[in-house]
């Protein structure tokens, strides 16, 4: 029965509804090798858990793919590095990520969700996605970094396709086309950020950039490719997880209609259902890490430089944490899922994408008495195996 296992990551079903090879996978190959790769999927909490809190053991830096181009490989953001040098550059942006100063901006987020569903509500048959899960982070994340709104939209169009492959490298050999294309798009990026971080040394404002910029000019702390990177991966981060989480929130509602009157009943189950949402549908699936020494998990033995991939998405519904774990429960309690990853790179955007989410939810269910798919039509999935998540969701909205 174990020699029929496979997990293909790539398997538009599999993609599509990944959990019960995950179910089988926690239970016959908590690790398995994938043939012909050297790949490791981890399946289990525990294990997935013990793996991201050892960064001396488990690297969050790769390699280039054997056969690469070392040139065509960008320089590795704050997400590719170790402490110490990832320490250093997360210090540079943690203040402004803290739960005190995403809290202020609270008020704000509710009046661009009204704003939207305003427009929304008025065409009443709309794509949700288009009208309201992706414009509503990518306007809070370009004003808290300080981008203009006329570049939104440019930017939001940078942010797809820097994350359109992203993963898929670990299990297929990158084109160099693809990653010809991905240093032009960085480049661009960088030519963009450049100009405006130079009118923020001229004119200092009250938003992020301002601040990297004057970290930059202080010397040692941070050279100006690294604030180039760094807001690059803001950017682009912090809009595509929590797109995919509004997205995510709204499909599990519809799957479960029992838990949407519940919530409608209850509005103050709002944050538990968010938590839940991340949990039962994790919008970010794995999380990679390479070996540097030789080291064993579950019996198998990991040579340094093997890569891991840690299943979030599974670990999320392990029954050894998570009691009756494929179930959607809204007012699930003690729910202490790995969405945001563990250990030292925990998301630092997590503050931020839990109250969007929140935000988010309350206004649609104020604002809706009912809302449903337009069709049943299979939906288009997020490019990159990174995200389990859809992007075009036909609904009909009927206002309260």
């Amino acid at each position: 029965m174990g020699d029929e296992f496979n997990y293909n990551p790539f398997d538009d079903a599999t993609r599509r509804n990944p959990f019960p090879l995950f179910a089988r996978a926690r239970r016959e190959h908590p690790v398995y090798p994938h043939p012909g790769l050297p790949i490791v999927s981890v399946f289990r909490y525990a294990d997935t858990q013990n793996i991201l809190r050892d960064h001396e053991t488990w690297s969050n830096r790769f390699p280039p793919p054997p056969g690469v181009d070392p040139d065509l490989i960008p320089p590795p953001s704050m997400l590719g590095q170790d402490p110490p040098e990832h320490t250093r550059l997360r210090s540079l942006v943690n203040q402004a990520f803290t739960p005190r100063i995403i809290r202020r901006l609270e008020p704000r987020m509710a009046e661009i969700a009204d704003e939207l569903l305003d427009h929304a509500l008025a065409a009443r048959d709309v794509d949700f996605i288009e009208a309201f899960t992706y414009p509503l982070p990518v306007i809070i994340i370009a004003e808290i970094i300080g981008v203009p709104a006329a570049d939104r939209e440019q930017f939001k169009q940078w942010s797809d396709e820097a994350v359109a492959n992203l993963g898929n490298a670990l299990f297929a050999m990158p084109s160099v086309e693809r990653l010809q294309r991905l240093g032009h798009l960085l480049s661009d990026m960088g030519t963009y950020f450049a100009a405006l971080a130079e009118d923020r040394r001229r004119h200092p404002r009250e938003d992020l950039l301002t601040g990297l910029v004057q970290a930059e000019v202080e010397g040692s702390r941070l050279t100006f490719d690294e604030m180039i990177r760094m807001l690059v991966l803001l950017l682009v981060a912090g809009n595509e997880t929590t797109t995919t989480l509004i997205g995510n929130t709204v499909l599990e509602l519809l799957e479960h209609p029992d838990q949407l009157a519940r919530l409608r009943a209850s509005p103050e189950l709002i944050p538990s259902a968010v938590e839940e949402v991340l949990r039962h549908s994790s919008p970010v699936q794995m999380d990679p890490r390479r070996a540097t020494r030789p080291v064993h998990v579950r019996g198998h033995r990991l040579e340094p430089d093997q890569i891991v991939v840690c299943w979030l998405a599974s670990a999320n519904r392990d029954e050894d944490m998570f009691e009756d774990g494929e179930r959607f429960d809204v007012g699930r309690v003690d729910n202490r899922h790995i969405a945001f990853g563990f250990g030292t790179h925990y998301c630092l955007g997590a503050n931020l994408a839990r109250l969007e989410g929140q935000v988010a939810l309350r206004a649609l269910l104020r604002r809706t008495r009912h809302f449903e798919r337009t069709d049943s039509a299979p939906l288009p999935l997020h490019p990159s195996i990174v995200f389990r998540g859809v992007t075009s969701l036909p609904l009909r909205l009927e206002a309260t």
